[in-house]
């Protein structure tokens, strides 16, 4: 999957880019969703969620901080949506202790791992990650939406083309 960035005029133009970047994601990667708030993070997981072909309606979880939605067929990953924006004023918050904590009914590395309000907070889930940035244009609908995978162990750089997704 190459880093790229994305115009996205409608609603409909975030859930066909969710869906693309789903239909290649697999089981251990991670995901970060960056941005304001009302940007388009839960819609872009919709997106992502439907190409995975995962049980559940994905709704924002905000309030429970994290749901397992399984995948329909054998052997396909599960999806971990993840919301951690209540975790922000918690200084030095352990990501990896609250998702611990909340037994969820699946390994995280037979998961794809979707996390809203992430940066900062999902390094230490994998040694490399998605990270998709939305931002609103002003008084517009429009998003702006760019997307790169990001090495999180070693020298923190970013991955080269060449790298086969950072392994």
């Amino acid at each position: 999957m190459d880093n790229g960035t994305a115009t996205l005029e409608r609603v409909e133009d975030t859930l066909q880019l969710g869906s693309r970047l789903g239909e290649q994601l697999r089981a251990g990667d991670v995901v970060v969703l960056t941005g304001p708030l009302g940007a388009g993070k839960t819609v872009l997981a919709k997106g992502i969620a439907a190409a995975m072909d995962v049980d559940g309606p994905v709704t924002s979880p905000t309030f429970v901080l994290a749901r397992v939605h399984p995948a329909r067929q054998a052997g396909k990953p599960a999806l971990v949506h993840v919301d951690v924006y209540r975790l922000l004023d918690q200084h030095g918050a352990d990501l990896l202790g609250e998702l611990d904590s909340l037994d969820l009914d699946t390994d995280l590395q037979d998961a794809v791992v979707v996390v809203e309000w992430g940066e900062g907070l999902v390094e230490r889930l994998a040694q490399r990650h998605l990270d998709i940035r939305l931002e609103r244009v002003m008084h517009s609908d429009v998003r702006i939406a760019t997307w790169e995978w990001v090495r999180t162990t070693g020298d923190d750089a970013e991955c080269s083309a060449e790298e086969e997704r950072c392994r």
